[in-house]
């Protein structure tokens, strides 16, 4: 087929920016659409055949655009970007990145990186309870944090409420020493984390000395009744159908709760059932609750926590089938189609 040629004029101070360190941005758009780009007379052309040409140059066209408005191009940027060409949605790089939630302590500012964070966002400005799922690098927790800070900034409550259930991530921790706030801290050390991150500790401590911020474990929520505040449940996929009923009957007026969890990365007891599981079944028909699922898609992490999401999500697909086949082969086993010598 006849190839074509096409011009795209970008300044030269957003070249490095769209084309990555070595070139390594535009390698992608140029492997994965077999066209070849080069930055010429201050210009970048893009040849192929016209369809691949035409996907690469809105590509280009957008991270231009994405660069224009002082954002750092990341490699995650460009693959969810050849990702949504390729299924022939346009422009969704630059809708998300009109919706910017808060800035960090740094002045960084946070932003859904992709449309299911998009929605999962606006779930959460639309809905009392949002329940977000999905796997590791996803923003669940993250994006949650950022839209209580911002409520809370803004006083549309009062105070944040940040809590998780206190189990071990597949190992036995024993004994551990100190108070009982340094028993529980290594349990909530990732929503300290965002907490910096996006606050500031100074902000935190002052805020969490006057009671407006209160991180504590799952069991501390019995029993209380939670007006006027920004409740996130953090790793729901380890809460018991008992401690999700208990978690939900908390909530008071004037407040706004958020659920997140992985259904891929449970660490309860095989026979116990989890409370998200039991949640997502009960609750999906109630009014004014969100189920947002995300995918590996929505993975912001470095592209190989993608992969790997991917390759287990894969795996797991599989079991079923091979499950199957180890219960027909004991099956004839048992009813004597295989005769023992």
């Amino acid at each position: 087929m006849e190839l074509v040629e096409s011009r795209i004029d970008v300044p030269a101070e957003h070249l490095q920016n769209i084309f990555g360190q070595y070139d390594n941005y535009i390698a992608k758009v140029e492997k994965d659409f077999q066209v070849k780009v080069v930055n010429r007379d201050g210009a970048v052309k893009i040849t192929g055949q016209l369809q691949s040409v035409r996907r690469a140059e809105n590509i280009i066209r957008q991270l231009v655009e994405l660069s224009r408005r002082g954002n750092i191009i990341q490699e995650q940027s460009v693959d969810y970007a050849i990702t949504m060409e390729m299924e022939n949605k346009d422009d969704v790089l630059l809708e998300i990145d009109s919706d910017c939630i808060c800035h960090t302590v740094s002045g960084k500012p946070i932003k859904p990186k992709t449309l299911g964070q998009k929605q999962y966002v606006d779930a959460i400005r639309n809905h009392m309870i949002v329940f977000g799922m999905g796997p590791a690098g996803t923003g669940k927790t993250y994006l949650a944090m950022a839209m209580a800070i911002t409520a809370f900034k803004n006083e549309e409550v009062s105070r944040i409420i940040l809590t998780r259930p206190a189990i071990e991530a597949g190992e036995k921790l024993g004994f551990l020493p100190g108070d009982l706030q340094s028993k529980v801290d290594p349990y909530l050390r990732p929503l300290y984390d965002a907490l910096y991150q996006i606050m500031g500790a100074e902000s935190f401590m002052k805020n969490m000395e006057k009671g407006l911020i209160e991180v504590a474990p799952l069991a501390y929520m019995r029993g209380r009744t939670l007006d006027n505040a920004y409740i996130i449940l953090d790793e729901a996929q380890n809460t018991t159908p008992a401690q999700m009923k208990m978690f939900l009957t908390r909530i008071g007026f004037g407040s706004k709760v958020i659920v997140t969890g992985d259904a891929s990365q449970k660490d309860l007891a095989p026979d116990v059932k989890s409370g998200l599981d039991v949640a997502v079944k009960v609750l999906s028909k109630v009014e004014d609750i969100a189920f947002c699922h995300l995918t590996s898609k929505d993975v912001v992490r470095h592209p190989l926590v993608q992969r790997i999401v991917k390759a287990y999500d894969d795996y797991e697909k599989t079991l079923p089938q091979t499950r199957s086949r180890e219960k027909q082969a004991r099956e004839k086993r048992n009813s004597g189609g295989w005769k023992k010598r």
